[in-house]
């Protein structure tokens, strides 16, 4: 790759259950392709039923990469995702195939074509934002201050009037994107990678139908034991992984917290819930292909690639 020569890069979005991952399969059959996944959660080992996972037979169809390779007790951030999309990718193409990247994470997506900006945009971000304004009450900005000089001295030299606002943002940065706020402010573009956007998006109504059958079909297959096999190594509330929706969830009602009937529900109107935000995240995406039920219409694009 030269140093001015854009290389377009095919990226299947959508919300979830919207049919990426069926898609992507497709397209296998047409090109030489291998699938960069960008999911927050299909990263870790053990957790497939919760996440829809591909099944070993899918994955055995083409290959994927940044899937199921993480244990559940490791933090993972877009930044980090950016660096290793960027290794997966150049790797793909230094073996003259098409990299795709498939997933409804978006600020993942966004990390890897954009760098990272600070913005408050995703709910992990929140939930680290939340815990740091908890730990200023109870132990005060001293103690923030003192974790900021471990993890960001650079950031604690310019704050060293501890301004608390300050001190919780840089210390936010850190933890959810895996960089330094300092060196997020001197960051360079690292290659010339430009997006080619492919979106399923359903009619809402029929998507969340499909949610509502998939999340049974969840508990059908095995979801409840697959939360208990994780718990029984370990991997509980504590870690990121696990707080997310369909194992809080079966965690709440094996603790006895709720009724099972209720933990479904919930599954179910929670997810309906992270989809709407995606389709709003998604939306705001400027030149993206529509391709719900239309395959040929990105084939044609992607055979031109």
């Amino acid at each position: 790759m030269t140093e001015n020569k854009t290389i377009d890069i095919p990226v299947i979005i959508g919300p979830t259950a919207s049919g990426k991952t069926k898609t992507a399969l497709d397209l296998a059959q047409i090109g030489p392709m291998e699938i960069v996944s960008a999911d927050s959660r299909q990263i870790y080992k053990y957790m497939n039923i919760g996440t829809a996972k591909p099944s070993k037979e899918e994955m055995s169809l083409v290959k994927h990469h940044l899937i199921d390779f993480l244990f559940p007790n490791v933090d993972y951030s877009a930044g980090i995702f950016a660096e290793d999309a960027l290794t997966a990718v150049n790797d793909i193409l230094n073996r003259d195939k098409i990299p795709v990247i498939v997933g409804g994470t978006g600020f993942y997506i966004k990390a890897f074509f954009e760098g990272l900006s600070d913005e408050p945009v995703n709910e992990s971000r929140d939930l680290v934002r939340d815990n740091l304004n908890n730990m200023l009450k109870e132990k005060g900005r001293e103690h923030l201050y003192q974790l900021l000089k471990q993890i960001d001295p650079v950031s604690a030299e310019k704050n060293r009037d501890m301004n608390p606002q300050r001190i919780v943002r840089a210390i936010e940065f850190f933890y959810s994107f895996g960089i330094k706020f300092s060196e997020s402010q001197e960051s360079e573009k690292k290659h010339n990678f430009v997006p080619k956007y492919f979106g399923l998006f359903p009619q809402r109504e029929s998507l969340y139908q499909i949610i509502n059958s998939r999340v049974d079909s969840m508990i059908g297959s095995g979801l409840i034991d697959e939360v208990n096999y994780l718990l029984s190594l370990g991997f509980d509330l504590k870690f990121n992984s696990m707080n997310t929706v369909g194992y809080k969830e079966i965690i709440n009602y094996l603790d006895g917290q709720t009724s099972l009937e209720r933990a479904i529900e919930l599954i179910k109107q929670n997810t309906r819930h992270y989809a709407k935000r995606q389709f709003t995240w998604f939306k705001k995406i400027e030149g993206v292909i529509d391709i719900t039920n239309d395959l040929e219409r990105f084939k044609n694009v992607f055979n031109r690639l």
